[in-house]
């Protein structure tokens, strides 16, 4: 009998689990806009962005 010991696993504290789905949202939702709106608006807006940083 070998003697290693039993794998423990701790749960997840809730703070990161509510980050996570925060995450997954902010995901999902960039994701559906650019299925509905295209890729053309994204790049605009971030030429738009770098453009008004020079």
């Amino acid at each position: 009998m070998p003697d290693t010991a039993p794998l423990r696993l701790r749960p997840v504290p809730r703070p990161m689990i509510a980050a996570g789905a925060a995450c997954a949202a902010l995901l999902a939702a960039a994701l559906g806009l650019w299925a509905y709106y295209g890729s053309a608006v994204f790049f605009e807006t971030i030429a738009a962005g770098i453009a008004a940083c020079l």
